[in-house]
Formats: structure tokens, sequence, C-alpha cells
């Protein structure tokens, strides 16, 4: 039994309103009603449209495009839920932007991640919920709770129901672990390529294969796909070492130009994205599927609400 009034109730920002409604069809509760828009001076305005007092505030706003308006978004939206006297706000965010930034690499430069971690903290949120972060610190980073859900299950779960057999590929060493779970899961082997970072430029350098690949079908597993550069120089690499089939599995499908473009004319045969970020769909070449985690987050949040584990989920 919770603590907090009613049932929780969810509002959603500009980001990503289909994933919201999915989410309270999961948990059958209506979405709740807000305004939320710009001004033509291009200030945002946030209005909750029924009353919030002691009630259990789910806010669902991923770091999709254009990143740095939906952010302010959601820190609006918490401050107006503190100011109305919301029991407790939640952040719910699938895709926490900035992740990549999450450590003072060069000289003089942000660590963007943990200044977000705090203006989310600043803003009101009592507590934090989302999926796959692209570095386990992150999560260290706020001085709220912090759940953080995995759609590697799903993804996986996926190629199990299609009864994939071959090998699963870690695209660098820093996926390991990850594709290591994934390979247990679906009990089979494991590769990992050594790749290269140059520079800010979102160009990777594919070293060398550790494992054998030849003559199997590979899945390669990552936590996002965001131009696709690193995944489609994989797939070269996996093809040249005798891969037969090429397929490529990550929970958020950023898939920045020209992502779409360089999967279509890749070796790749499919690839599979959750919707923590909208859906987008590309070409004749490389098929995209889309798993849904609206159920996963569904029960989370009525989890989060009754007071029960969360990470029982994953047990």
């Amino acid at each position: 039994m919770s603590r907090y009034v009613g049932d929780p109730i969810v509002f959603t920002g500009n980001a990503h309103p289909e994933l919201a409604r999915d989410v309270c069809a999961a948990l059958d509760v209506e979405l709740g009603c807000a305004n939320v828009f710009d001004f033509a001076n291009g200030n945002t305005f946030v209005q909750f449209l029924e009353n919030i007092r002691e009630r259990d505030v789910f806010l669902i706003q991923p770091g999709a495009k254009p990143v740095n308006h939906h952010l302010v978004e959601l820190l609006i939206m918490i401050d107006a839920a503190r100011r109305a006297s919301a029991g407790r706000i939640t952040a719910v965010v699938p895709y926490f932007a900035y992740g990549r930034s999450d450590k003072k690499d060069q000289p003089r430069v942000p660590i963007t991640a943990r200044l977000f971690a705090d203006l989310i903290q600043t803003a009101g949120a009592d507590r934090m919920l989302t999926m796959d972060l692209h570095a386990g610190q992150i999560q260290g980073f706020f001085h709220i709770p912090t759940d953080e859900l995995t759609g590697q299950m799903l993804l996986i779960d996926h190629f199990a129901e299609q009864e994939f057999n071959g090998v699963v590929v870690a695209p660098d060493l820093g996926s390991a672990k990850r594709a290591r779970a994934a390979a247990d899961r679906l009990h089979l082997p494991l590769a990992i390529t050594e790749k290269r970072r140059s520079g800010n430029e979102d160009q990777t350098e594919v070293m060398q294969l550790i494992g054998e690949v030849a003559g199997r079908d590979v899945l390669i597993i990552d936590d996002e796909i965001d131009t696709a550069g690193t995944l489609v120089h994989v797939a070269e690499l996996l093809r040249r070492e005798g891969a037969q089939r090429i397929f490529g599995a990550a929970t958020h499908g950023v898939l920045s130009d020209p992502a779409l473009e360089r999967l279509d004319a890749s070796p790749i045969s499919m690839v599979a994205v959750t919707d923590t970020l909208p859906p987008k769909s590309n070409g004749d070449g490389c098929g995209l599927e889309v798993v849904s985690v609206a159920p996963l987050l569904g029960e989370a949040i009525r989890r989060i609400h009754e007071g029960d584990s969360v990470g029982a989920l994953f047990r």
C-alpha cells in the first residue's frame, strides 16, 4: 500500500509522448493532463491541469532531440510539480543524454552528466528512474534514489524468440561485460573487438578481433547507436573475418545522421533497438526492429509507487 494519495500519476513532456501513453496503458491509468509548450519568444510554459497535491508523480521525458530543450522542459516540469505540492516527484528519463560526458578525459572540458544530475536534483526531483546508463558511475552522480533498468534483457529475449544461434560480439572492451551477460543468457560464445576513437569527431578505428566468428551468425551488443560508425566498422571487420549474417542490438536508438544511411549500406541484416527514444525507420537496406520498454517501465513505476523491490525485476 502506497503512502501517497491515489494511484501513481504520470505526465509527459514533448520528448516522447507516445512512450508515456504506452506506459500508462501498461499501468492501466490515464495519462495526466498538462500544458507543456513554448511561447513565441521561446520560453517554456508548464501547467498541470489537475490536482497533484500529495500525489506520487512520475514525469516521463527522455533526452531526445533537441536534447537541451527537452532537458530544460523536464527541469521546469519538476519545478512546477514541486510548487504544486506533489507528494513525491520521480524523473523518468529512459535515455539519459550526455552520458558520454561522464569524466574529465581531456583538458578544460566539463563533466556534463554530473551537471545535469545536479540540475535534476536541484529542480526538486525526489527520485530518478532511467535505463542503461552509458557508464555505471553516472548512477553515483545522484544523491537521490536512482533506479537503473536495463533493456538488454528485452533485446536478448527478442533474439532468443528468433532462435538466434551464433556468436555475441562486444564492439569494444567497455561493452564486454554487457555482451558477456547476453552471451551467457543465450548460451553462446563471446567475441570482442578492440576499437580506438579518434578525437571528438565520432570516428572510430577498429583494431582487432578477439574470438572466432568465421562461418557463424553474429550479434553485436551495445548500449546505444548514435551515428552507427562503430557498429558499421565492427560489422565490416566481422564480415572480413568470415561472419555470415550480422545483427545489431542496442537499448538506445539515437540514430543521428548519417546513421540510417550507414546502416542501409552496411553488411548488417537487422538492428533491434528499444523505444526509449522516438523510433525511426530507414530504407530498403538494414531492417530496424523496435522492442517496447513500456511494460518494463510501467512495472517499475508500479513497484516504486507500492514500495516493492525494483531490483527483483532482474533476478
